[in-house]
């Protein structure tokens, strides 16, 4: 769980953007997103290798970009 000690003099501006940094870097809000809806197995296994795709692709434009 993330928490941020404000510190005396610092502002609450300041002390929420630290905190907003922290829940970023520990990727509470993507872990909550995750299990917020129930993928079934044949669905959670569509979706990765979608996503599989999708970065090989990245990879290979990269690639040929690069030899140019």
């Amino acid at each position: 769980m993330a928490f941020v000690v404000v510190d005396d003099g610092e502002s609450l501006e300041s002390a929420l953007r630290r905190f907003k940094r922290k829940v970023q870097q520990e990727a509470i809000i993507k872990e909550i997103k995750k299990h917020s809806v129930y993928l079934k197995p044949g669905e959670k296994r569509r979706l990765k290798e979608a996503q599989a795709r999708k970065r090989m692709r990245r990879r290979l434009k990269r690639e040929r970009d690069f030899e140019y």
